[in-house]
């Protein structure tokens, strides 16, 4: 049983919660504790790299201001004492205790998992009642907040008028919780919600990804479309004298389909769906000290001695079995690999490290897989304290 999910299993959460209902759990993560401090959390915001954004609804006369960072030190000296929030996207892909927390979600796909945003409140600080496309687990790390659950919404829901906030406009609380360290709640897709902050609170929220059709096909047919001849083209052979000629006729549209027959290539499908779920949306990652091998037998030689190689935090790893093989892919790349390298896959899908004692000299198929994921940046090495 996973003690994420308080007192149920695993199976009966997806059976009976996942996007279906919401869900509290009282001390999910017993008295859990940030391992970022609100002082670093504003350190990241001021960092270019870093997308975040201060939410403040302190003025009457113009509620729920937004600004978007980097922030400077002034930003922060010039907030209100209260009703303000510090939202900072993507924290795990900087700060490794983070994303550590990914590890108790491993009864869902793991290329499903987005990112973790991290928000630090003050009283009555919060981003208004909204609802997200996506599921979404909200961990209480500090201090208290309180979260109103409202109605189901769609994209006919009415919302207030603002640029940067999509605030229901008439939120409707169903129910209301008070949530303390270790707490969390789940939410699915449409529901709409509403956190305040009661004292200096931080909250995680763990994001799954959710891409919409019209994303998935426009994104699919240009990967196809990238990758067929100019010469590829609609044609009619063997034409018939038309009638009228400004119809366009059954058998047009039945040529039509022929050439759009093209999208309908699964092979193409499952890499490009493992590219496009294992893409990054942020343009920088964390520049990690490593030491990339030039060649498998250096990699051999640095595991052997003692030298352990782990999943870079933030970096993004699926793979898929295609004719006997598998594909793997690693921050939106593709590599091909054996059915050799399963034990290794088992290993890195968990995040956990890989030593010597995971690979053998003689199999040449996993050094090759990991010699290419450390030198996409995926892997990086760790120093063991013994060497």
């Amino acid at each position: 049983m996973n003690t994420l999910l308080g007192n149920i299993s695993a199976a009966e959460f997806l059976r009976e919660y996942w996007q279906q209902r919401p869900l509290l759990i009282r001390q999910a993560l017993p008295a859990y504790q940030s391992p970022v401090s609100p002082e670093e959390l504003a350190g990241l915001a001021m960092e270019d790299t870093v997308e975040a954004r201060l939410v403040v609804n302190d003025d009457e006369a113009e509620p729920w201001q937004v600004w978007h960072g980097p922030f400077s030190e002034e930003a922060f000296l010039n907030l209100p004492v209260d009703n303000w929030t510090l939202l900072v996207q993507a924290v795990d892909h900087w700060v490794p205790e983070v994303a550590e927390l990914l590890s108790h979600f491993d009864f869902l796909p793991g290329w499903r998992l987005d990112d973790i945003m991290v928000s630090y409140a003050r009283p009555g600080g919060g981003v208004g009642p909204h609802y997200d496309h996506y599921d979404v687990f909200l961990l209480q790390a500090r201090g208290r907040r309180k979260w109103q659950v409202g109605q189901r919404c769609t994209v006919q829901t009415p919302l207030m008028t603002h640029n940067d906030l999509k605030i229901v406009a008439d939120f409707q609380t169903a129910e209301e919780w008070i949530l303390e360290p270790g707490d969390m709640l789940y939410l699915p897709p449409g529901v709409a919600h509403n956190g305040i902050g009661i004292d200096d609170c931080m909250t995680f929220s763990v994001g799954f990804r959710a891409p919409s059709a019209a994303e998935v096909i426009t994104h699919f047919s240009d990967y196809v479309a990238d990758n067929l001849s100019d010469d590829n083209r609609y044609a009619d052979p063997a034409l018939s004298l038309p009638e009228h000629p400004g119809e366009i006729t059954h058998s047009a549209i039945g040529r039509l389909k022929t050439l759009l027959s093209q999208l309908d290539d699964e092979q193409k499908l499952v890499e490009w769906f493992g590219r496009f779920m294992t893409e990054s949306k942020y343009n920088m990652t964390p520049e990690l000290p490593t030491i990339k091998p030039t060649d498998c037998d250096e990699l051999a030689g640095r595991l052997k001695q003692g030298y352990s190689l782990t999943v870079v935090p933030g970096a993004r790893l699926a793979y898929s079995a295609l004719n006997n093989c598998w594909q793997v892919y690693a921050d939106g790349q593709v590599l091909h690999a054996s059915e050799q390298v399963s034990p290794i896959l088992t290993r890195l899908e968990r995040r956990q490290p890989i030593d010597q004692a995971d690979v053998s000299e003689a199999d040449a198929d996993t050094l090759l897989l990991l010699t290419q994921l450390v030198a996409l940046g995926t892997l990086a090495w760790k120093r063991n304290d013994d060497c």
